[in-house]
């Protein structure tokens, strides 16, 4: 049994933080594990439930306007790098 027949109202693969609609973080692993292979091991699912986080969290960021622009991350990268 996929997960895709436990939520079929679901009308996007990863809607989190794009859409606008909100689903559960139980709904959106199940999708991201209906589009790994089967043979999918603990690790690969480990590694792509954590990249979508940073993918949403990133888009949260955006949202809420926690950015900074291009000349202001290279002045701080410069700095970083004590260029």
């Amino acid at each position: 049994m996929t997960c895709r027949k436990v939520f079929p109202e679901a009308d996007a693969r990863y809607p989190v933080c794009v859409s606008g609609a909100m689903h559960t973080a139980k709904e959106t692993v199940c999708r991201l594990l209906d589009d790994l292979p089967d043979n999918a091991s603990l690790e690969d699912i480990q590694y792509h439930i954590y990249v979508r986080e940073k993918i949403e969290r990133g888009l949260r960021d955006v949202e809420a306007g926690r950015i900074v622009d291009q000349d202001e991350a290279k002045r701080r990268m410069a700095k970083w790098l004590g260029e």
